[in-house]
């Protein structure tokens, strides 16, 4: 799937990979995103420093991520250096040899970076939330895995997980700027014309658990998130759902942060999330607050969200589609953001969903469905708190 914005300059080009954390086995947790690694770690034509090499040499960007539902490769070249792209992103999938003297360097450099996560308790903290969701099940892992299953892989791991999964059903390509669709398909059947075919990845089910965990540490902050059931990218209520977080903390005058923040001075950081997946999904709260302080915090939070309950005031239900009708169309004006959501859309939904769908979408929201979605997340009483500092969970639950 392609673009065209003849008056850019540049090309942002996204190899997706239907495959993420999510659909590991166990024994293999982390292995997704240690692949992400090893694939910029040489091919059998280019060496780990040939590859970033070439492609800052004309001044391109490339990286990579992996998220749980799927793994991305990019780059982001000038117009005329689109062939070099592919080039190499082809070259990494199909040629990569994840020699064992690189896997067994990276294996400390993966272990540096779980390190660097777990010292960053605003981040680790909603790796907890999302094991107190979901539990044991594979949405519940986590996506850089835990360092004993790290330190067993090997090359043949990293080659078979590779060949495995890294077949045509599991991939799409997506590529935004000033290029010629024609051509970017030829030079992407040239390419990648020697992927493996292979059927698509299954998925299993996930279901929303709920429960509690709490890892103490003396921090001058206490990193707290809750989160409630809510629901995937394809339920009806999707859209509700992003008018309601919106309002409920989605900004500077969003509820949560006009009193949690503003009027009670309870918290520095204080913002409602959405996380959904293919069949499921939550609505999730963050806050960083002193250890004093945490015991009055939660009560204002569900006095907000009991409040909402009643309906979204006219103007902060219309301030809430306005943002996030601003947010859509200023996220077409960047290159590697619009790339990103074509390619995202492709692997959920099978098809392109156009910027005016969605705008409809967003406005066909009413007062009525926020009020539900509030409703329906208010009155469940199986939320999940994670908190991460000085506190006691009781405080809490």
């Amino acid at each position: 799937m392609s673009e065209c914005r003849p008056s850019l300059e540049t090309v942002s080009v996204g190899v997706w990979i239907d495959v993420g954390s999510r659909h590991e086995p166990a024994q293999l947790n982390g292995i997704t995103h240690f692949l992400e690694h090893m694939l910029f770690k040489g091919t059998a034509k280019r060496s780990a420093k040939d590859i970033v090499m070439e492609i800052e040499a004309v001044g391109g960007h490339l990286n990579a991520y992996t998220s749980r539902e799927n793994t991305t490769y990019y780059a982001r070249i000038l117009k005329d250096d689109l062939p070099l792209a592919l080039d190499i992103l082809s070259d990494i999938l199909l040629n990569s040899v994840c020699d064992p003297a690189e896997v067994e360097r990276e294996k400390d450099v993966i272990l540096q970076e779980i390190g660097q996560a777990i010292d960053t308790p605003d981040d680790i903290v909603f790796d907890h939330l999302q094991r107190a969701a979901y539990g044991e099940q594979p949405l519940g892992r986590t996506i850089l895995g835990e360092p004993e299953i790290i330190r067993t892989f090997t090359q043949s791991d990293l080659l078979t997980y590779l060949k495995q999964n890294y077949v045509t059903s599991n991939i799409v390509i997506s590529a935004v700027g000033n290029l010629d669709h024609e051509q970017l398909v030829q030079m992407v059947e040239e390419r990648f014309c020697d992927l493996p075919v292979g059927p698509p990845i299954e998925t299993s089910i996930a279901a929303y658990i709920g429960g509690h965990k709490a890892e103490y540490r003396k921090l001058e902050q206490l990193h707290l998130t809750a989160a409630w059931p809510a629901v995937s990218f394809h339920a009806p209520e999707y859209y509700a759902l992003q008018v309601y977080s919106t309002i409920l903390g989605g900004g500077m005058s969003s509820r949560l942060f006009q009193e949690v923040r503003e009027h009670r001075g309870l918290a520095y950081s204080v913002y409602s999330f959405t996380s959904s997946h293919k069949e499921t999904g939550i609505l999730g709260i963050y806050a960083g607050t002193g250890p004093e302080m945490a015991a009055g915090l939660m009560p204002v939070i569900k006095q907000e969200m009991e409040s909402l309950c009643k309906g979204p005031e006219e103007g902060e239900f219309l301030s809430a589609k306005a943002q996030l009708k601003a947010s859509l169309m200023m996220g077409l004006e960047a290159t590697t953001s619009r790339m990103e959501q074509l390619g995202r859309q492709l692997l959920i939904f099978d098809r392109i969903i156009s910027t005016s769908e969605m705008i409809s979408n967003v406005e066909g929201v009413t007062v009525d469905q926020v009020s539900k979605v509030s409703d329906d997340i208010f009155s469940c009483s199986n939320s999940s708190i994670a908190i991460v500092g000085d506190g006691e969970l009781g405080n809490f639950t």
